[in-house]
């Protein structure tokens, strides 16, 4: 039943991927990419990761791909014009891919599985104790500063990213919420005496 089921995810996750690639409408390209991460997260279950295939399913396919699907649907793109412009870069991209498919076979083929590796990953993980538990314990108490430097990283990042795409635009009103705090209420409004039937 275990081969059965790791067949039926491979092979589902292949054929997701592949037509993520090859659909013509986006929206069929992002169902189809669902279908290839939950494919994924059922291979890390058999794996006896169920911690990072809950992840996978909980981030990737409960939100950045909803968030993918409902913009992809909102927006008007005219994905036409983006493939006709696409067409130009063919050749390149089949170049690319062709120098990466032989780097695979070139790893692929002088690949050797060593026989302590088993061994070895046992020691990394605890028997005594949960994946889950195992991989907090790895994360919080051995590599507790590496992972909170990984984390710093990516927030400075995330920084550098909004300061070089932030443009200040001239000749827009904006909020200055200093100012609308300070400002003095007598000097903020005025009182007009309107005569009965006079206007202003």
């Amino acid at each position: 039943m275990t081969v059965f089921a790791f067949y039926l995810f491979a092979i589902s996750a292949i054929t997701g991927g592949l037509f993520t690639v090859l659909s013509r409408q986006p929206v069929h390209s992002v169902l189809w990419l669902i279908l290839a991460f939950l494919s994924s997260a059922g291979l890390f279950i058999l794996l006896g990761a169920e911690f990072i295939a809950m992840l996978l399913v909980i981030v990737y396919v409960g939100a950045v791909m909803v968030l993918f699907l409902f913009v992809v649907m909102m927006l008007d793109v005219d994905f036409a014009a983006m493939k006709a412009d696409m067409a130009r870069y063919m050749p390149l991209g089949l170049l690319f891919g062709l120098i990466i498919l032989m780097q695979f076979v070139m790893a692929f083929g002088a690949w050797d599985a060593n026989a302590a590796a088993e061994g070895l990953r046992a020691q990394v993980t605890p028997t005594d104790m949960h994946n889950t538990q195992a991989l907090g314990m790895i994360l919080y108490d051995e590599y507790w500063l590496l992972f909170q430097l990984s984390g710093l990283i990516l927030l400075v990042a995330m920084i550098g990213a909004i300061v070089l795409t932030m443009r200040h635009r001239t000749g827009i009103k904006r909020q200055d919420a200093i100012t609308q705090m300070m400002r003095d209420p007598a000097k903020a409004m005025e009182l007009k005496d309107v005569k009965p039937g006079q206007g202003l």
